[in-house]
């Protein structure tokens, strides 16, 4: 999830910042996220190692971490499966 926010005259970059997010907003995300990913799980499919690994990733985001802020900036670096 990217926290990161830019704010552009023409082609010059004049301001950036991160956006805060609260515990609820992550939680909204993350289980819209596993939504998404829930094709991957179904019976008649065999998920790779990558896509078992992410879906256990967004499970424990809450637990793994302090902040929200935290969590959201691990789910940002996390390299997404295909």
């Amino acid at each position: 999830m990217d926290r990161s926010w830019q704010t552009f005259r023409g082609s010059e970059l004049i301001d950036s910042g991160m956006f805060e997010v609260s515990w609820d907003e992550l939680r909204s995300k993350r289980n819209a996220e596993l939504v998404r990913t829930d094709p991957w799980a179904l019976t008649d499919r065999t998920m790779t190692q990558a896509q078992t690994d992410y879906r256990t990733f967004l499970r424990d985001l809450p637990g793994d971490h302090d902040s929200a802020n935290e969590a959201a900036d691990a789910w940002a670096a996390y390299e997404l499966p295909e």
